[in-house]
C-alpha cells in the first residue's frame, strides 16, 4: 500500500509538509465549494432480536445454553489478523437481516476488496446493509469505495464531510484549511455489527495493514468479538451517528458518474505503471545495490525483533519460539460457533455526534475541558470502583453521560484501580487532568505501566513530540513507559513517511531499516485494570480523542479476559519493546532506552532506530505543535 495512503490522523504535520502547496492554492482559489443543504436522511434503525430471531442469533442463545453462562454478553479477543479478518468475513456471510459498519477510513485495497464483495453479495441476497464513514480520508483511490453507495440495498454516508475535489488531495488539503477547526474534528469509532446480535469494535480501521498484508508497513491492533445484548448498545451507538445531520448521503456529495471517471483514471495510471515496471530498463534499474553485510544483519535482526509482535500482541507459538514467523493471513471465515466466548458483564461508552459540533455551532453539545479545566461529572454516571482482592464486584459505569466524553469516563474510572493498571495507547499525548489521575494512582501505590509508539513505530512521528514533552515527567511520578521496536526512520518520515512503500501494482519501495523490511506501528487502544477489567475501543489517550475526536469503547469486567489481555501486553512490553528509564541525578537523569529482553540489541541513548536529521527536526517543529492537535 502506498505510504501516503495510510490511514493517518488529520494532524498539524500533514499541514506543514505541504505548506508550499497551500501558498500556491491561495492565489487561484478565491473560496472552496461549501456543504450541500436540505439533504434528505431517512430515519432508519437496528432491527428488534427478539422479533427478527436469524441464525446468529440462534448460534448465541446456544452457546449461552452450552456455557451455562449467567452474563448475557459474551466476547473473544482477537489478538492477531487471521482471527479480526476472519471474524469479520463470518459476519457478512452469515448476517441474515442486517450489516451495519461504521469506520474512521476504509481503504481501496486487496483484503478489503475481498471483504466488501463479501458485503455487496449479503446486499443482493436481501441483507439491509448501511456503512457510515468519516470523510477525512475518502480521496484518490480511497474514494472508489463510496461507489458501494449506488449498489442495491446498500446505503452509504459520510460523516462530517470536507468540502473540495475527491480526486484530488491538494484539493481536499484546501477545503481542510479554509474550514480547519471543523475539519479536525473526525469520527474516530469502529464498529462492525451483524444482525444486532454479533459485532465487532477495537483499534483496526479496514485495510491491508490492518490486516498483516501491507507491503512495508502493518499496525499491530487489538479486537474483541461481542455477542449477545450488548450488541444493541452498540447498534445504539451506530444509530445516533447513522441519523444525525452531520451524516451526508454519499449522492449529496458525489455522482457515481464522478467515480467511475476516477476508476478509470486509476486503471489507466495502474496499466502505465505496470508497463513502465516491465521494460527490461526499468527492472535493471530497480534492482537495488546489494546492502553491506552489517546492513543486512541490522536488517535481520529488526525483522527477528518485530516478529515477536507480528501476532498483534498475540502469544507465542506453542512450540515457545518468539521469533518464529505468524501463520499466513488466509481468507478463510471464523467458525463463529466454536468461538471461544467469555461471558460477562460489560457496557459501552460512546462519545454522542453532539461532540463533532454543526456548522455555525452546536447548542446541543456536550461540555469538553480545555487541558487543565475540570467538567462536572455526574453522579449517575460515575464509574463504580474496581474492587480489590475478596471485595464485591462493582456495578459497570452507565453509558453516554451527558457531560463526559469517553476518555473522560475511563480517567473516573482510572481513580478506582487499586493494585495495577496497563495501558497501550499508540498515540499518547497526556493531558492535565490524565497526568493528575496518574499522579493519584501512584500515590495510592498502583503500579502504571504504559505501551506506546517509539518514534521509529509512529506512523505519524511529527506526533511523537507530543508525548516526548511529557516523558520525564511521567517517569519522576514512577510512571513506567514502553515503546514498541520497530524498524528504522529517517528524516523522510517526519511528516508520516516512515517506511518503505508499495506501489499500487504491488512493488516494494526500499525503507530507511533495509530492503525487504517489514515495519510494526502500534495501534491497539487496551486499558487493563487490576486485572479485573479490560477496555478495549477506538480511543487514544491524548487530547485529540478526548476533546476533538468522537470514540467508542467496550468495557468488559472479567478476571478471564483481562488476564488474557494482560499477558499479551505483558509479551510485548518485555520481548518487543524499549523500555524507557531515567538514569539516576548523579548521571544527569538522561533518558536511557533498555533493550528488549533476548533482542541482542544494545540499550540506546536517544530514541532509538531514527536518524539524528529526523530528531533534530522534530525538535524544531515541536513548539510549533500544540498537543490538542497531535
Amino acid at each position: 500500500m502506498p505510504v501516503q495512503d495510510l490511514p493517518l490522523r488529520p494532524r498539524l504535520g500533514a499541514f506543514f509538509s505541504r505548506a508550499w502547496v497551500m501558498a500556491s492554492l491561495a492565489l487561484v482559489c478565491s473560496a472552496c465549494a461549501g456543504l450541500p443543504k436540505d439533504v434528505d436522511r431517512p430515519v432508519s434503525t437496528a432491527i428488534e432480536v427478539a422479533s427478527e430471531p436469524t441464525a446468529l442469533s440462534a448460534w448465541v442463545a446456544e452457546q449461552r445454553r452450552a456455557a451455562g453462562a449467567r452474563s448475557a454478553s459474551g466476547f473473544m479477543l482477537l489478538s492477531g489478523p487471521q482471527e479480526a479478518y476472519g471474524s469479520r468475513l463470518a459476519l457478512v456471510e452469515h448476517a441474515q437481516k442486517t450489516l451495519d459498519l461504521q469506520y474512521y477510513t476504509i481503504h481501496a485495497d486487496a483484503s478489503t476488496a475481498r471483504l466488501l464483495a463479501g458485503v455487496v453479495q449479503a446486499a443482493r441476497r436481501g441483507v439491509r446493509v448501511r456503512i457510515l464513514l468519516d470523510d477525512f480520508h475518502s480521496t484518490g483511490r480511497n474514494a472508489l469505495v463510496m461507489r458501494l453507495a449506488f449498489e442495491p440495498h446498500i446505503e452509504m454516508r459520510m460523516f462530517n464531510p470536507v468540502a473540495g475535489t475527491r480526486a484530488s488531495t491538494v484539493g481536499r488539503l484546501w477545503g481542510s484549511l479554509t474550514d480547519f477547526s471543523r475539519v479536525q474534528q473526525r469520527m474516530h469509532n469502529k464498529l462492525f455489527i451483524a444482525d444486532n446480535v454479533m459485532g465487532v469494535t477495537g483499534g483496526r480501521n479496514l485495510g491491508d495493514a490492518y490486516f498483516g498484508q501491507g507491503q512495508a508497513e502493518n499496525f499491530v491492533d487489538l479486537d474483541v468479538l461481542a455477542v449477545g445484548p450488548i450488541v444493541a448498545d452498540m447498534s445504539r451507538s451506530f444509530d445516533s451517528f447513522w441519523n444525525n445531520p452531520r451524516s451526508y448521503p454519499v449522492q449529496s456529495l458525489v455522482t457515481r458518474e464522478e467515480l467511475d471517471r476516477m476508476r478509470e483514471q486509476f486503471k489507466r495510471k495502474d496499466a502505465e505503471d505496470a508497463e513502465k515496471a516491465a521494460s527490461p530498463d526499468a527492472a535493471a534499474a530497480a534492482q537495488p545495490a546489494p546492502p553491506p553485510p552489517a546492513a543486512q544483519a541490522k536488517a535481520a535482526a529488526a525483522r527477528a525483533a518485530a516478529s515477536s509482535v507480528a501476532a498483534d500482541v498475540a502469544p507465542p507459538p506453542e512450540d515457545g519460539d518468539p521469533h518464529k514467523a505468524v501463520r499466513a493471513w488466509n481468507e478463510q471465515p471464523m467458525d463463529l460457533r466454536r468461538a471461544p466466548l467469555v461471558w460477562a458483564p460489560a457496557v459501552i461508552l460512546a462519545d454522542k455526534p453532539t461532540k463533532i459540533p454543526l456548522e455555525g455551532g452546536d447548542p446541543d453539545a456536550p461540555q469538553r475541558a480545555e487541558p487543565g479545566q475540570e467538567l462536572p461529572s455526574p453522579a449517575a454516571s460515575a464509574p463504580a470502583p474496581v474492587p480489590g482482592a475478596g471485595a464485591k464486584p462493582p456495578a459497570l459505569p452507565k453509558t453516554e453521560a451527558e457531560n463526559e466524553t469517553v476518555v473522560d469516563g475511563l480517567l473516573t474510572l482510572m481513580a478506582r484501580t487499586q493494585r495495577e493498571l496497563l495501558i497501550i495507547s499508540p498515540y499518547f499525548v497526556p493531558g492535565d487532568d490524565m497526568k493528575a489521575a496518574f499522579a493519584a494512582a501512584r500515590a495510592r501505590g498502583v503500579r502504571v505501566r504504559i505501551l506506546t509508539n517509539s518514534l521509529a513505530s509512529n506512523d505519524a512521528p511529527i506526533a511523537h513530540v507530543g508525548y516526548a514533552r511529557h516523558r520525564r515527567e511521567l517517569l519522576e511520578m514512577g510512571v513506567e513507559l514502553y515503546e514498541l521496536r520497530s524498524e528504522q526512520a529517517g528524516l523522510r518520515s517526519a511528516f508520516g513517511d516512515s517506511g518503505g512503500s508499495a506501489s499500487p501494482t504491488g512493488s516494494q519501495g526500499g525503507s530507511d531499516g533495509g530492503p525487504g523490511a517489514s515495519r510494526s506501528m502500534l495501534h491497539s487502544k487496551v486499558i487493563v485494570m487490576d486485572r479485573r477489567l479490560v477496555v478495549i475501543g477506538s480511543m487514544n489517550l491524548d487530547l485529540r480523542s478526548q476533546l476533538q475526536n468522537t470514540e467508542i469503547a467496550l468495557l468488559v469486567r472479567s478476571s478471564a479476559l483481562a488476564q488474557q489481555a494482560a499477558r499479551q501486553i505483558d509479551l510485548v512490553m518485555h520481548r518487543g519493546a524499549w523500555h524507557v528509564q531515567q538514569q539516576d541525578q548523579e548521571s544527569g537523569g538522561a533518558l536511557v532506552w533498555r533493550a528488549p529482553e533476548g533482542s541482542g540489541l544494545e540499550d540506546a541513548h536517544a530514541d532509538p532506530d531514527s536518524s539524528f536529521a529526523l530528531r533534530l527536526m522534530l525538535r524544531l517543529l515541536g513548539p510549533l505543535a500544540p498537543d490538542r492537535l497531535l
